[in-house]
């Protein structure tokens, strides 16, 4: 079974969090949601999610993919982590898929495993930041090697449904999302 890890800051967006949380485990694949706090975490609209557990006590175990859900201040959280980006870079370095969707993808891109790839983002997300090294599209989702991202909360599924397509395959896609009952 898939073991994904999802971080969550103060201030993320918790239909993307929930989104993604729920339907990976609904594709049978283990999911740790972590905070970067020993707190329950406040999302951006005022929810409080109770994680899985502190991110502290999970850093060393071995995922099969990193999802950072987006929101704000969220993203800025998950980026002022250095424990976040040792883990980018260590799923990264192994080839392991690692996820952004909102404003977390500009994770990646301060991070530099995004560097001469496609992405897509949150408009307005990276207006701060230095683009030059990287594609950004205006695509709903960006698949570019084992790096996925996404624009927003409005397609937190069908990113997530790429995400379980990737982990499990196109049959689990297809059994999750026919089981969402969608149009």
């Amino acid at each position: 079974m898939p073991k994904v890890l999802v971080p969550l800051a103060t201030g993320c967006e918790e239909l993307e969090a929930v989104t993604i949380i729920d339907l990976l485990r609904r594709a049978q694949i283990e999911v740790i949601a972590a905070s970067l706090e020993d707190a329950p975490v406040r999302c951006s609209r005022g929810t409080v999610l109770l994680a899985d557990s502190p991110l502290d006590d999970v850093l060393d175990d071995d995922f099969d993919m990193l999802v950072l859900p987006g929101g704000q201040p969220g993203a800025d959280h998950l980026n002022a982590d250095a424990r976040i980006h040792r883990l980018i870079n260590r799923l990264a370095a192994t080839g392991k898929p690692v996820a952004a969707i909102c404003a977390a993808p500009k994770i990646l891109v301060e991070n530099g495993i995004l560097n001469g790839r496609k992405l897509t983002v949150f408009p307005g997300a990276l207006d701060a930041i230095d683009t030059s090294q990287v594609n950004v599209t205006n695509q709903p989702i960006e698949v570019d090697g084992n790096v996925i991202t996404s624009r927003g909360p409005g397609v937190a599924m069908d990113f997530t449904l790429q995400l379980i397509e990737i982990l499990q395959g196109k049959a689990a896609r297809n059994q999750v999302e026919a089981s969402l009952q969608r149009p």
